[in-house]
């Protein structure tokens, strides 16, 4: 459902086994990068087979479902399709035994099960742990969904429920902040909540553990060990989040002398509050670390806010000493987001794979102003500065065609078509939505589109196919008081133009002194695809083109 999709997950089911399905059905919805969409039946029969659960995810190709006759035999099917599978698994590590064994020994590690074969062995172990799962355990393991593209690991902000409590299908169990939004954990089972794998403030990489949801007294440590077996990665994760808390406790209980404070409110680095309670403490400039909990477990929630008096610390800290401190050594930390990850990942491989030279260039912005404001005397919507360098870089595409284009490796793809990417600042980070085909768009319906796609931006309303495709993008600072900058391309185009404001100055005209409007402009180019003089002339067309901006509503 989407160019860089690898993983969907089921968000809910519609249909039920047994039921009848009809071609245009609704199967299931389906959370892909960044939206929910719809699972369309092209089928016409019976829905005889679920194999993914709600909120599981399951890889491009992978098998949800069968639709077929009533009473049809369907586990030849499925027979069929784990075992290609399971053969693609074993090629791998039988060509790294090579040197080693030979095809005939290869079929007795199964038995000896020797230390170099253990992962083999686990993966031939799966339909066991599944059986486990479904037949002896009255518990269901809830596992961290894949909410986008891009998402290796999840962050819980916030723990709704607690070991013990009763849960119901349709309630919230957590918190979960993505590199996009922070969303909703639904429960979709009925039952208790037994275990509690990871902590509020802690991230969990995709597939991971989070909660165990069945009856009580239920074996549920076996079903985690079940699901560690399935594969390394599930395997690891666990360990490594549960292992360093343990090592670290003793190291910092030393160090810290409210020791009550810390018994009640917080774990290690981490601080039990409520969302509420940070903020108000972050308003009101006060050291939560400094307030005791009243709360389940030593969690510190508003009252306690509203009740610390900061001065009450200045006694015990002071001690003996005559001379009151003038001030406070103090710094918070924050973790980082999943949205703050992928930009940090993308523009590092951008930066560092990409061989980046810059060019910058003044444009005289005069008849532009001139221009502008005799547009938005008759325009339907008002046309800014932005929209019209957006029009006159598509315009300077079209005539420097080797710009719009991107580095593939093996070749370089030059563009047809202009889909310019937009950056837009959202409070968590950056998106870029673009505007596509934007060569043979009005400025009008460049300013419309702005708008409205800056707007979804800063809403979270974007779909994949609002930020999916550009070919060349434009970062505008002008507006931040900045006259210049260069930014980062943005894979993957090969060149990404920075923008900065508008600056009343002194210029040389015909040899003469005059008080003028200019702006710097500054290129971003991959030396792998456009070289100096490409990059020169683009800019050269786009100067010409807002020193004279009728040319560029022909």
């Amino acid at each position: 459902m989407s160019d860089t999709m690898e993983e969907g997950v089921i968000a809910s089911w519609l249909k039920k086994v047994g039921d009848a399905v009809k071609p245009g059905d609704i199967l299931a919805e389906v959370e892909t990068d960044k939206a929910t969409m719809e699972l369309e039946s092209y089928e016409e029969g019976v829905l005889l087979y679920i194999g993914v659960k709600e909120k599981d995810s399951v890889p491009v190709n992978g098998i949800i479902a069968i639709i077929g006759e009533k009473g049809e035999e369907y586990e030849d099917l499925l027979k069929d399709a784990s075992g290609s599978s399971d053969e693609s698994k074993k090629e791998s590590p039988a060509k790294e035994e090579k040197k080693k064994d030979s095809p005939e020994k290869e079929d007795k590690k199964e038995d000896t099960s020797s230390k170099e074969d253990r992962k083999e062995e686990k993966s031939e172990s799966k339909p066991k742990a599944e059986k486990v799962d479904t037949s002896s355990i009255n518990a269901t393991l809830i596992t961290m969904p894949k909410m986008s593209d891009t998402m290796q690991e999840g962050t819980i902000s916030t723990w709704l429920k607690k070991v013990g409590d009763v849960v119901k299908s349709g309630e919230i169990l957590a918190e979960v902040e993505t590199d996009k939004a922070t969303m909703e954990l639904e429960s979709y089972e009925d039952g208790t909540l037994l275990y509690i794998g990871v902590e509020a403030g802690d991230s969990v990489p995709v597939d991971g553990v989070i909660a165990v949801i069945g009856e009580k007294g239920a074996d549920f440590e076996t079903l985690i060990k079940a699901h560690q077996s399935e594969g390394d990665s599930t395997e690891e994760a666990p360990e490594s989040e549960s292992e360093p808390e343990e090592a670290e406790a003793p190291k910092e209980e030393p160090q810290t002398t409210p020791s009550k404070t810390v018994a009640n409110s917080s774990t290690g680095d981490r601080i039990k509050a409520s969302p509420l309670a940070k903020k108000m403490a972050e308003d009101k400039g006060f050291d939560i670390s400094q307030v005791n909990g009243s709360g389940e477990g030593g969690r510190i929630v508003k009252r306690d806010v509203e009740n610390f008096v900061p001065a009450a610390a200045a006694p015990a800290q002071s001690g003996g000493s005559t001379a009151p401190a003038v001030g406070q050594e103090s710094f918070t930390e924050e973790k980082v987001s999943q949205m703050r990850k992928v930009i940090a990942k993308r523009l590092a491989e951008s930066k560092f794979g990409a061989p980046h030279f810059y060019l910058t260039m003044e444009i005289n912005m005069d008849k532009a102003i001139e221009a502008r404001k005799s547009m938005n005397e008759v325009a339907p919507v008002k046309i800014s500065f932005n929209d019209m360098v957006i029009k006159a870089s598509a315009a300077a595409l079209r005539q420097n065609p080797k710009v719009n284009s991107s580095w593939l490796g093996d070749k370089i793809r030059y563009n047809d078509h202009i889909h310019i990417g937009m950056a837009v600042a959202v409070e968590e980070g950056l998106l870029v939505p673009v505007i596509r085909f934007a060569d043979s768009l009005s400025l009008s319906q460049i300013s419309n589109q702005a708008k409205t796609l800056g707007g979804k931006a800063k809403n979270k309303e974007l779909q994949p196919k609002d930020w999916e495709g550009n070919t060349f993008t434009i970062s505008n600072l002008g507006m931040f008081g900045i006259d210049e900058f260069t930014a980062i391309i943005n894979p993957p185009d090969a060149c990404i133009l920075a923008i900065g404001g508008i600056k009343e100055t002194v210029i040389v005209k015909d040899g003469q002194m005059k008080i003028g409007n200019v702006m710097k402009v500054t290129l971003s180019c991959d030396h792998r695809v456009v070289d100096g003089a490409v990059g020169s002339a683009f800019l050269l067309t786009l100067k010409s083109l807002l020193e004279d901006p009728v040319r560029i509503l022909i």
